[in-house]
């Protein structure tokens, strides 16, 4: 059983439930994301609960083996204002904390943390380290990888991950002596584990992500051509105008070619100038929050000597998240909002099938996760201090 802290519109859960587990707990502060949560989980009665993280009482979170916070990303993001974990948004991961402290000795053994990559560098680092510190204090040894949507789906988009593990005090801490560095730990993650011996650390060895082969192609709707999704010659014109000479040159060679071929466009402020940015390498960019009107990606469908413009509709936006058969019952710009800040359903599952399962079924066995690395791929690093 699971507790999904910032629940957004439910695509943790999704991934999760997917793999085996069941939830029974759910928060989140926004009404618009709580709608299309109900729209889709007919149980949301039950175990919904809509507020700010900072106001739970503790005693009301449910026994679980697992707790999920995919906290807001707002202030480390490189779009926001790099204001970190003090910041009026991304501080909400201290009240995921708080309720952890407050939960005391039913604490949950396993938590998954979820944010942009921004999380490791923010503040020189500094941020990430206090995260990590923070919760070596509630108990937990911590693991730290960075899984890109695009292993599973056409959509760039990195995210960080910790999970933390209940380490027992009586254990002995064992120092690794080599860091499995590899596609999931890129060198800039790895040097901060190296770097920082005062974290107590629990790593685990993972598979490599899959081989992402989805094209955007394959997620598009077929849109009718007569569609008033599709935007008017005059306004995909000033588009195709706002591109660099090199942007502008790679879609006049889509244009002139005998198939239809597909790219993506974010309206960017290049030296004080609204740019068009052209991606054509199959893959969407990261969806984002529509904030300002800057996030709403745009489809560049061009071939046969002409192209066509419009944006990305929500049920592709599902798609690009793994979430095909998730129910749209809310205006466009609310389900973009939905879906920018949710996570991506099929790394979830990944994360569960080779991680969070195997601790589970360790702790089913009365095991805290904390075997030897010959055994168990584990390796534990650092001094860290212990609850």
């Amino acid at each position: 059983m699971f507790a999904e802290f910032f629940a957004g519109i439910g695509l943790m859960r999704i991934g999760l439930e997917r793999e085996g587990w069941q939830i029974v707990f759910a928060n989140d502060i926004d009404p618009q994301k709580e709608v299309m949560y109900r729209a889709n989980f007919p149980d949301a009665d039950q175990h919904f609960l809509l507020g700010d993280i900072h106001l739970i009482d503790p005693s009301k979170v449910p026994n679980v083996t697992l707790a999920t916070a995919s906290f807001p990303c707002n202030d480390l993001s490189l779009a926001g204002r790099r204001e970190g974990l003090r910041g009026r948004n991304s501080s909400a991961f201290w009240g995921f904390v708080n309720v952890l402290r407050g939960m005391r000795e039913r604490r949950p053994p396993l938590i998954l943390v979820e944010n942009v990559t921004g999380f490791l560098t923010s503040h020189g680092g500094r941020d990430f380290e206090d995260a990590m510190l923070a919760l070596n204090k509630l108990g937990y040894g911590v693991d730290a990888f960075i899984v890109d949507a695009s292993s599973f789906l056409p959509q760039s988009r990195q995210r960080l991950f910790v999970v933390g593990v209940e380490v027992k005090q009586a254990k002995t801490q064992m120092i690794a002596e080599r860091f499995y560095q590899s596609s999931v730990r890129p060198p800039l993650l790895a040097d901060f584990i190296f770097t920082h011996p005062n974290i107590k650390w629990n790593l685990r060895q993972l598979p490599a992500t899959p081989l992402g082969n989805c094209q955007l192609g394959d997620i598009l709707e077929d849109i009718h051509p007569e569609s008033a999704l599709w935007w008017s010659g005059e306004r995909a014109e000033y588009l195709l105008n706002q591109m660099s000479t090199r942007h502008r040159e790679i879609a006049e060679k889509m244009i002139s070619r005998g198939e239809w071929s597909f790219g993506t466009v974010f309206r960017r402020i290049r030296k004080g100038k609204s740019m068009a940015e052209l991606r054509t390498d199959g893959l969407a960019g990261c969806l984002r929050t529509p904030r300002g009107g800057s996030g709403r990606q745009i489809l560049f469908k061009a071939g046969y000597g002409t192209y066509h413009v419009r944006l990305l509709t929500p049920h592709e936006c599902a798609r690009l998240m793994g979430a095909d058969e998730f129910k749209i019952t809310v205006p466009m710009n609310q389900a973009y909002f939905g879906f920018g800040d949710a996570v991506c359903v099929p790394v979830i599952q990944w994360i569960a099938r080779n991680y969070l399962n195997v601790l589970s079924h360790q702790l089913e066995k009365g095991s805290d996760g904390r075997e030897s690395p010959d055994t168990m791929g584990l390796a534990a690093y650092g001094s860290g201090g212990s609850r």
